[in-house]
């Protein structure tokens, strides 16, 4: 058939199957006025700040962008192209760990004119992809050609601790590009979401299998996110090592190091056991399997199935090959060790002390250094995790007054009991104090077992004047 008639063909595919000739038009500027909670605190809010970025249609009359350019909005306007009109939007449905959102307008006459982009494939490596944005500093929709040069999984700024398969591209993405919709033979095959300060001439995009993935996840009206298998992986290339455990071919076969409780693979997985394959991929000593003519992380496969769905294994244990079948579950234990959105943080306040749960946004804000805060919030659950508490609390700060005068202590320590009580989470503070019987409220410390003493009938007394003092409307927020 000659090129001529296949171009001809696949221009018609293309318009029948709901696509737009101009894509631009079914690109969107999007501004955020967003304000964020201040983490030492949290009675208190930032001011409110305007950020920038761009979206575009897909189908069901949906907006797709990326979650870091609506996170934290009070309003949230989009403007069409070339319409200077601004719409009300909000957010229907966001993945803070996958940076994707889904915005909703109720004005059906936005739609006017608006074509849907349809999702196409995982581009290759080599090929070209375009880029559509409102990159800051211009009102004027921006393209930028670039080639796809790399494809692996990579950390995803927006949460901070979770990774899922990344496209690489030295097409221009600049703030205000994110969300913006990277195409190829007039197909979307990702979203433009982030760059790496001090690296030129690379920028970065969520390939269509995470798409695809949110998508799916959503169409019951719920996101879950994606599942973790409960296994942490480490290669297995030491001949001795290998040999120890008896693995059956030298090219085949990672290790599970540690397997996280409360996981899908708790009774199924063991240390030491030897990952063969996944579903019908062969792992290779790296804990890499080959993905679509990539090299990949072996985790790319698990975060294909849905919360509750199982992915096959094939494992080696003992001198024996097994078949297990291992659920896959989205875990949410972690949350703290990476970046919070969209949820206030929760305080209680008595006697002038603050208290709150540990997290990373604490410590970032904090400017918390101690070493004890960061074992606790990023090392004790892989190594002690039989000791991990629900919700590590962390005395925040002290709000001065003549009650806690006499206190040693100002803040950033984890708290282990209150008049005797252990503390698991943030209730449990409350428990203590209200249910104390004695004359002095008994606050230990966590490490070399420091402690320090309130008056329980002054403290009491002062309640009401300190959260007056400090402008605090609420003593809690559960």
């Amino acid at each position: 058939m000659p090129k001529r008639t296949l171009s001809l063909l696949l221009f018609w595919t293309l318009v029948f199957s709901g696509y737009s000739a101009e894509p631009e038009k079914s690109v969107v500027q999007i501004t955020n006025y967003s304000q964020t909670p201040n983490w030492v605190q949290p009675w208190r809010f930032n001011r409110v700040g305007a950020g920038s970025g761009t979206g575009f249609l897909i189908e069901g009359r949906k907006i797709m962008t990326n979650a870091h350019v609506v996170s934290w909005g009070k309003e949230i306007l989009v403007k069409r192209y070339q319409d200077p009109k601004p719409w009300r939007a909000r957010v229907k449905y966001i993945s803070h760990e996958a940076d994707l959102a889904i915005l909703e307008i109720e004005d059906e006459r936005f739609f006017e004119g608006m074509e849907p982009l349809a999702i196409g494939d995982l581009p290759y490596v080599r090929s070209t992809v375009t880029t559509y944005g409102y990159p800051a500093g211009g009102q004027q929709i921006s393209y930028t050609r670039g080639v796809v040069s790399r494809i692996e999984m990579h950390s995803y700024v927006h949460p901070g601790n979770r990774a899922f398969l990344t496209v690489q591209t030295d097409a221009a993405i600049n703030p205000g590009n994110s969300g913006g919709p990277v195409i190829q033979d007039g197909l979307v095959v990702g979203v433009a979401f982030q760059g790496i300060p001090g690296l030129e001439n690379a920028g970065f995009f969520i390939p269509p299998s995470v798409i695809n993935h949110f998508l799916e996840d959503i169409e019951d009206g719920e996101y879950d996110g994606f599942p973790l298998a409960g296994v942490q992986i480490q290669p297995l290339q030491n001949p001795a090592y290998r040999r120890m455990l008896k693995a059956p071919n030298d090219s085949v076969g990672a290790r599970i190091d540690t397997v996280l409780p409360k996981s899908g693979a708790t009774k199924l997985l063991q240390e030491d056991d030897i990952i063969l394959k996944v579903k019908d991929y062969e792992v290779g000593t790296d804990g890499t399997v080959i993905y679509r003519g990539n090299r990949l992380g072996v985790s790319v496969i698990f975060q294909e199935a849905q919360d509750g769905e199982s992915v096959p294994m094939t494992v080696w244990r003992d001198g024996k090959e097994l078949q297990v079948d291992v659920p896959m579950r989205v875990f949410h234990e972690d949350k703290r060790t990476g970046n919070q959105y969209d949820v206030l943080p929760r305080y209680f306040v008595h006697g002038g002390l603050v208290f709150t749960p540990l997290s990373l946004d604490y410590l970032r804000s904090a400017r918390a250094s101690s070493e004890e805060l960061i074992y606790e919030l990023n090392y004790r659950r892989r190594e002690k995790p039989d000791s991990m508490r629900e919700e590590p609390i962390v005395l925040a700060s002290v709000l001065q007054h003549e009650v806690n005068a006499n206190m040693g202590v100002r803040g950033q320590l984890l708290v282990n009991k209150i008049n005797g009580v252990q503390i698991d989470k943030l209730e449990d503070v409350i428990k203590a104090f209200d249910e104390a019987k004695g004359d002095k409220h008994v606050i230990e410390f966590m490490g070399e077992g420091s402690f320090e003493c309130l008056d329980r009938e002054a403290a009491t007394k002062a309640h009401e004047e300190i959260l007056a003092t400090y402008g605090i409307s609420e003593d809690r927020r559960l």
